[in-house]
């Protein structure tokens, strides 16, 4: 009886804790699901013209010109 009794706590403990890790299962549908296609646009016009302020660089940008060292000077042959 013993031996039953401690089987099942470790299968409790074992089923509870995959259910903590996988969710449970409670997902919920989007309610409200036209507030959030309105709200998109707003963000989208927003962005664009945010992009449109920003100015034009005139030289490239190199992210890696701390790690390796400038290009040298062609030789001419």
């Amino acid at each position: 009886m013993r031996i039953l009794a401690i089987a099942a706590a470790v299968l409790a403990l074992t089923v509870a804790s995959a259910q903590a890790q996988m969710g449970g299962g409670r997902r919920h549908a989007n309610e409200g699901g036209a507030k959030a296609d309105s709200k998109p646009k707003v963000d989208e016009k927003a962005y664009k013209a945010a992009l449109e302020r920003i100015p034009e660089s005139k030289e490239k940008y190199d992210p890696w010109s701390g790690a390796r060292p400038s290009e040298p000077a062609k030789k001419p042959k």
